[in-house]
């Protein structure tokens, strides 16, 4: 799963960040089948026009589950629901991607996953 947000209008960068990997990653680590969770801060956005400022969306999660199944049981879980509680009333953008990931280099090149090419 991915997870694309914009901070709250009246909210820096950094306190938007803080807020992310702090108090929300700690929420969001107590998701039931949770395996992986990163997250980044957008640094540049090379689709903004020129001269506009980068401020379309400010960070990026991804939260890896086994299966569809497990992420389905971390979706109906309490600690789910308390997690999205926390963004309520923000008034940020989010934007959340189900997505069928494959190894591109693995597949196409032989590459296996985490190996310098």
């Amino acid at each position: 799963m991915v997870v694309l947000s914009s901070r709250p209008p009246d909210w820096s960068k950094e306190r938007f960040t803080t807020w992310w990997r702090g108090e929300h990653a700690d929420a969001a680590a107590k998701l039931p089948g949770l395996i992986a969770y990163r997250h980044g801060v957008v640094v540049k956005d090379y689709d903004a026009k020129e001269g506009e400022a980068d401020e379309g969306w400010d960070g990026h999660a991804v939260l890896t589950f086994a299966d569809r199944a497990a992420l389905d049981t971390a979706f109906a879980s309490p600690e789910w629901a308390a997690a999205v509680a926390q963004t309520k009333g923000m008034k940020g953008g989010r934007l959340i991607l189900l997505c069928d990931e494959v190894d591109l280099l693995e597949m196409k090149l032989g590459v296996p996953s985490g190996s310098a090419r």
